[in-house]
């Protein structure tokens, strides 16, 4: 497996940022680590062995970056502005700075037509940012796989609200679009995967409250709940990217 390691300056968070890259050719996937997580965390945790068979055969290239969660969604005791404010520049990072890299690494460098043709995927409060950037912004990504998420801001800003918080919580955006919203027909042409276990530690009811809102927009994703034996947990993880990402990559 091809792997790389790069460091690059943000100019929308002024700070370096880490990620690394798996795979030589194929479909671009954004990987959004847990709650807290960094960029080494796809490989740390063995999802590189469960996605391996698509990246060693050129199907898909896998981008894993860092989350600053600790300023942000973790910061419970920080001013709820300042850690929005922030969590956004992270949110334009990605948008503004990663995406035409990852674009022009797949575009350029290994002959990707596929446009957008990006991915993002992650589970926990990686399956939040992914589902939050899939909702938002239709015209860079494609592909949703999203894993034990919670899809409400409320998880790490409680019952304060402004603007932009509101603008990172699904629940909360989707379910005020205007059944007439330009989005709608264009998430008609994607594919997304929410999957959450009933089991120890997850929160099921987020999803629930998101499959009705989509249902209500006509709005296409597969929502899936599995037992009460499915736990918040890697392990089952990799059986959800196992089963997801056939249809996903079809």
């Amino acid at each position: 497996m091809n792997v790389q390691y790069l460091k690059q300056y943000s100019p929308s968070l002024n700070r370096d940022m880490e990620c690394k890259i798996y795979g030589h050719a194929g479909r671009p996937v954004l990987f959004i680590p847990c709650q807290d997580g960094r960029f080494f965390d796809f490989e740390n945790f063995k999802m590189t062995d469960t996605w391996q068979p698509w990246i060693d055969s050129g199907k898909v290239m896998v981008f894993s970056i860092d989350t600053i969660d600790k300023e942000t969604w973790s910061n419970a005791s920080g001013d709820a502005r300042w850690r929005i404010e922030r969590h956004e520049q992270w949110f334009r990072y990605i948008t503004d700075e990663f995406v035409p890299f990852m674009r022009h690494t797949v575009n350029e460098a290994n002959g990707w037509t596929g446009y957008p043709g990006i991915m993002v995927f992650g589970c926990s409060l990686g399956a939040t940012h992914a589902a939050n950037l899939y909702f938002r912004r239709p015209d860079l990504f494609d592909r949703l796989l999203a894993l034990s998420g919670i899809y409400t801001a409320e998880y790490g800003f409680g019952r304060y609200m402004d603007d932009l918080v509101y603008a990172n919580s699904p629940v909360h955006y989707l379910a005020n679009m205007p059944l007439d919203h330009p989005y709608i027909p264009i998430y008609s042409l994607k594919k997304a995967a929410i999957c959450v276990g009933q089991g120890s530690w997850e929160l099921p009811d987020s999803t629930r409250q998101l499959q009705g809102i989509l249902q209500s927009k006509g709005i296409p994703a597969w929502v899936d709940f599995w037992g009460n034996d499915c736990t918040h947990d890697w392990y089952w993880w990799y059986k959800q990217v196992l089963y997801f990402l056939p249809y996903l990559l079809d």
